[in-house]
C-alpha cells in the first residue's frame, strides 16, 4: 500500500470522526430540548453540511505534508442554544461530553473491525481487502482517540471546559468560561509546551496496547 493511500485513509477517517463528533453534540442537545441543530439541518451525515475549510481540509492536509506525529482537525461546530433546554446547566455537560463519548464509541467500533479483519485474513475476506480493512480500522481508532483526548482538555472552548464549568459553582464557572476569549492562545501555549503531545500519546499508547493493536 502506497504512502499516499494511507494518508487518504487517515483523512477520510478524520472527516467521519469529526462529523460524528459534532452531530453527537447536536443530538444530545435535541434530547435536552434544544432543536437549534435540527432546525439548521446539522443533524445530517452529509459531510458537505459539516466541512470547515480550515479544520476539515487545510489543516489535515498541512499535517500530512509536514509528517506530523498525529492527524487532527475539526468540523463546523453544530449550533447549540442551551437557553432552550429544560436544564441548561445539566445540558451543558451532557452536550459537551457527547462529542468525546462518540469518539470513544467510534474507537471501540474500530477495534472490533480491526480484530475481525485480522482474524479473517487469509480466510473469509480476500487478503488485500483484509489488509485495507485493518489499516482503515487502525486509522479510525487513532484519529478518534486523538480527538477525544484533545477535546477533553479543560481549556475553553474545548469540550472539557464545558464539563468542568458545569461542575463548578456559578461564581467560579462564569469567570472560568470567560477564558474562552483567549482560549485559542492558551491552547497554542499548551501545545508548544509539549503537554498535549505527552497527554495524547500517553492515552493513545495505553488504548492501543490494551486492545492489542500496533501503531
Amino acid at each position: 500500500m502506497t504512502e499516499i493511500t494511507v494518508q487518504i485513509i487517515y483523512i477520510l477517517a478524520l472527516i467521519v470522526a469529526v462529523m460524528t463528533h459534532e452531530i453527537s453534540h447536536g443530538y444530545v442537545a435535541l434530547l435536552c430540548g434544544d432543536t437549534t441543530a435540527r432546525d439548521a439541518g446539522r443533524l445530517s451525515f452529509n459531510p458537505i453540511r459539516h466541512v470547515d475549510p480550515i479544520g476539515t481540509v487545510v489543516l489535515p492536509l498541512f499535517l500530512v505534508l509536514i509528517n506530523a506525529p498525529f492527524l487532527f482537525g475539526w468540523a463546523k461546530p453544530v449550533p447549540v442554544n442551551l437557553t432552550r433546554t429544560c436544564d441548561p446547566r445539566q445540558a451543558m455537560w451532557l452536550t459537551a461530553i457527547a462529542g468525546p463519548a462518540s469518539n470513544m464509541i467510534q474507537a471501540l467500533i474500530g477495534v472490533a473491525i480491526y480484530h475481525l479483519a485480522i482474524k479473517t485474513e487469509f480466510g473469509i475476506l480476500p487478503d488485500i481487502l483484509a489488509v485495507y480493512t485493518a489499516i482503515a480500522a487502525q486509522a479510525y481508532i487513532m484519529v478518534n482517540i486523538v480527538l477525544m483526548t484533545f477535546n477533553l482538555i479543560p481549556i475553553p472552548p474545548l469540550d472539557g471546559s464545558r464539563i468542568v464549568a458545569a461542575l463548578l459553582p456559578g461564581e467560579m464557572a462564569i469567570p472560568y468560561m470567560r477564558l474562552e476569549r483567549i482560549g485559542f492562545i492558551l491552547v497554542i501555549i499548551v501545545i508548544n509546551m509539549g503537554v498535549t503531545d505527552k497527554l495524547i500519546f500517553g492515552v493513545l499508547n495505553g488504548f492501543m496496547r490494551a486492545f492489542g493493536i500496533p501503531y
